[in-house]
Formats: C-alpha cells, structure tokens, sequence
C-alpha cells in the first residue's frame, strides 16, 4: 500500500510528553501517542470499496497481509505515529471534564485525489483516556458503525465515513443492557475516515482548565486547515469560524430530520467541529413517527436526546462552544447573533425541507400550516415515517378522487390500519383535501412531483432490526447480511425492485428485541 502521509495534528499541535499508556489526566496538550494493541487473529470481514478507493486503495491493497496488518491494529505505517486526543465535554448536559479518544486511535492523515483524509482505528485498545474501560470494540457495535457510517453518505448527510470492518479474534466481556449480566462477545476493530475528528469537546477541555494558550493554536489551526474560506484576521476570524461551524451543524441537523435518524448521544464530545455524524452508539431510526423518542436507553427518563429535541440540542452544544471560545474574542454579542441565527434559520430550513418532502416548491409560508397538521395526523396511530413520505409521491393531482383515495396509498405505513377509522380518519381526510388543494397551484406534474420526492425521501434506511439481523448472523460466522445491506444501502433512493423485503415496517418480533428498539451506549 502507498500513501501520501500528510500527518497535520500530531505535528503541528502540542503533544503529551509522558508515553505511558496509563490512564491519567493530560494537561497542556491536544493528544497523548499511543500505539494500537495487536489483535490475536484478526480476520477481515467487511470493506468499503467505494471508501477505499478514495484513499487509492486498490483490489490488491485490499487482500494483502499489509491491509489487514495496518487496519487491525497489529501493526504501524512506517512514518507514522498513532494518537488519541484529548478532548472533555458535556454529557447529557453535565460538564464531564476530561473524556478523549477511550478507544479510538487516529493512525495518520493521508492526503489522495485532492482531498485529506485522517484514518482512526476504533476498538484498538485503551489509551490515557479510557478511564476505567478496556478501549475495545464488539462485533455488534461495529457492524452497526461500519455500516451506518456508508448509508449515511449514501443518504446524503454529512457524516465520518468507514472502510474496514474487523474481527480480532478476541472476546471481550461487555454488560450490553447495564443491568449486571455481562457477557463475553467477539472482539471487533472499524477503521473510521473523516477530513478531521476534531470536536467541540476540543475546544471545551482548554477553556476549562484556563488553558487559553493552547486554546488559541487549536483554534488557529482548525481554521488554517479547515475553514481556508476564513480570510479575516484576529477576533473577527474565531466569530467566522463560530458562524461557519453553527452553519454546518444547522445542515446536518436538518438532514437528520429529513430520513428520521435519531443519534441518542448528543453530548458536545459527539459534535464534530466540521459538522458530521460522529460517533454511532445507540442510534436509530424512526419507525412509528414519535418526536419524543429516543433510540438511548441511558436516556429513558429525560429524553433529552429525542428525535423532536435535535435542534435544540444542536444549540445547547453551539452556546458550549461558543463558551470554550470565548475567551479569544471577549464579546458575547457576537455569538448571541449566531445562535439567535441559528434558531432562526433552522425553522425556515426546516419547513423548506418539508416542503421538499412534499414535492412543494412554493414559499414555505404557504405549508406551514400543512406541515403542522401533519406531523400530528401522524402521530394519532402508529405511522412509519419511511413508507408514508415514500408512498405519498404516488399521491395524483390530476386526479379527481385521489384525496378520496388516500388510505389505500399510505395504509401500507400505518401499524395498526383498524385505527384509522373516525375521527383519526377524519383527520386525514381532511389533511389530504389540503394537501390537494395546495398541489393544484404547483406547476410541476405529478411525474415531476414524484420523482423529486423520491430524491429526498429515501426507500431503504437501516432500519434497527435490519442492523441486529445482520449482527445475529454474523455471530453463526454468515457475514453475507452485513454485505447485502451493504450494497442495498449505497442507493437508498432507488426503487431495486428486488430488495423489496427491506421495505418493510419493524417486524413484532422487533418490537422489544434488545438491538431493535432502544440501545444502550454499549451497543
């Protein structure tokens, strides 16, 4: 294998002095070296071809000795000097301190094609900041990241990507549901890719321990290497990358909204700096359309992390951030007009989003009203978010009965069909008058309509009971799920007629099946 090695962070950032791998705190330095523990027999089990490719990996690369060496962990790219940063961070909504890489090791940046890419070894082994933790990684989990991370990017949100997918040939003991009955499961390692895994906990970890000096050179150097468009100098240049990052956030929030996911952990440690999914735990997606849910046992009670509360919390990290970088501008206005920017933008990119959803292309003041009533027609039974919005672009304008017709076109979505009767089906009789009414000042046709419905609501998604499906079998040694889910989510917006098993509702069976509906943060 060859790469272009442009290694940025552990050369240009100050470093941990101290090379013992024990756990510790770690001031004045934005990463401590660590070297990856060697795997007993590592097997390759999955790789992401699309994503090695661009990092110039060829077919040979990928069935050589070398890549399963390197992406194991048993062995180091000569050049090369592994890390774990340090970073702290709030954790449902608790100041936590100090956090870092537990069990993520950054191996090296390489630059292919234009484009820089810094690749992480996750499950590797503990570092300095796994605290009382082994730093591994099981088998389930890493499938659900392996392949959440490439049907995000096929979906079109901004996410960290993964190339490989690992077996050890460890077992590692992990208590999946924290309820005191531990297990021994197989051991795992997924290299993850992203331009940067720099957080907002990064920033956070400085301010809070006065540590301004390095403050400033993380900073200075994220703007350096990743927001170049920043031209102004001094305290207008930490305000431009503030706005910058709030932008970017406010993107993949919406995105987020737009297929239904659900991320269940985001505390500021989780929230990239360049605004990209970052860190698959308990995740999911919406199966019956519930603002209130959240995939996270953890947070069961609070909900703080629920489908309907992303936004908001996307804000609260925001202020954090805004409060680490304080101290390099010393004026609150200018983050206060981000922020109030940021709510502001949201709901208009929110209902403009909708309104693509819906295949309307007027002025989101003209839906809103729609919008609104259905979010609520669509939580008076169990409707599954995917298939309604899939199927209402066969909703026909042209035709006369169609508001007439609607329950044989979305009836497919709805969990409990015998419930739509009354005043439910009321509700959604009169929704759907609407709904005509307003796609008669529309000037796309139906086919039209369609089609641009179908660009933005996707057919497959990784459904949680797809995910433990492939885990299931991978634990018998069938590995042929994890590849076909695969393929199937590289187009999640194709109709692949065949693959027409994945469109489906949550089984029953799934309904209270641990991996299938809430998580936890083992998972």
């Amino acid at each position: 294998m060859k790469f272009t090695i442009k290694d940025k962070f552990n050369q240009e950032l100050p470093a941990d002095p101290n090379r013992t791998n024990s756990r510790r705190q770690v001031f004045e330095a934005c990463f401590s070296y660590v070297t990856p523990r060697i795997p007993s027999a590592p097997k390759l089990l999955h790789v992401a071809e699309e994503m090695a490719a661009n990092l110039g990996l060829t077919d040979e690369d990928i069935d050589s000795q070398e890549f399963l060496s390197i992406f194991s962990g048993s062995s180091v790219l000569a050049g090369t000097a592994p890390y774990a940063m340090c970073y702290g961070g709030h954790q449902f909504g608790n100041w936590a301190g100090q956090l870092g890489d537990g069990r993520a090791i950054n191996l090296t940046e390489v630059e292919h094609a234009g484009k820089s890419w810094t690749l992480q070894l996750k499950g590797a082994g503990e570092t300095p900041y796994s605290r009382r933790a082994d730093g591994l990684a099981v088998l389930r989990s890493s499938i659900r990241e392996h392949l959440c991370s490439e049907a995000m990017h096929h979906l079109g949100v901004p996410t960290t990507r993964s190339l490989s997918l690992i077996l050890t040939g460890d077992q590692v003991l992990r208590d999946i549901m924290y309820d005191g009955n531990a297990a021994y499961e197989k051991g795992a390692v997924v290299c993850r890719v992203a331009p940067s895994f720099i957080r907002f906990g990064n920033f956070q970890i400085f301010t809070s321990r006065g540590d301004l000096e390095n403050l400033k050179k993380l900073t200075d150097f994220t703007i350096r290497h990743y927001f170049p468009m920043i031209q102004a100098e001094g305290k207008q240049a930490y305000i431009e990358f503030y706005r910058k990052v709030a932008e970017q956030t406010l993107e993949m929030i919406v995105h987020w909204q737009r297929v239904g996911f659900v991320h269940g952990v985001m505390n500021t440690d989780n929230m990239s700096i360049l605004g990209l999914t970052i860190d698959y735990g308990p995740y999911g997606w919406l199966e019956g359309y519930d603002p209130d849910w959240t995939p996270n046992t953890t947070d069961r009670q609070s909900r703080r992390y629920r489908f309907g509360q992303q936004a908001g919390v996307a804000a609260w990290n925001l202020m954090q951030l805004g409060n680490a970088i304080y101290p390099l501008v010393e004026e609150v206005e200018p983050f206060n007009e981000v922020l109030q920017a940021f709510q502001k933008n949201y709901r208009t990119a929110y209902l403009e989003m909708m309104g693509q959803k819906l295949g309307l292309t007027g002025a989101p003041a003209t839906f809103q009203d729609l919008v609104q009533s259905l979010e609520t027609n669509l939580q008076l039974t169990e409707t599954d978010m995917t298939i309604f919005f899939r199927n209402l672009a066969d909703f026909k304008r042209d035709d006369e009965e169609s508001a007439n017709a609607w329950l044989d076109l979305i009836k497919e979505a709805f969990y409990k069909e015998s419930e739509v009767k009354e005043s439910i089906y009321e509700k959604w009789q009169t929704w759907f008058n609407q709904y005509h009414r307003i796609l008669q000042q529309e000037p796309n046709t139906d086919q039209e309509r369609r089609e641009n419905m179908n660009r933005v609501n996707p057919k497959y998604v990784l459904r949680n009971y797809m995910a433990q499906l492939a885990i299931d079998a991978a634990d018998q040694g069938d590995y042929s799920i994890v590849e076909e889910l695969h393929e199937l989510l590289k187009q999640p917006y194709a109709e692949q007629s065949s693959q027409g098993k994945w469109f489906a509702k949550r089984p029953e069976w799934a309904r209270h099946k641990v991996g299938c509906s809430m998580l936890s943060c083992s998972s």
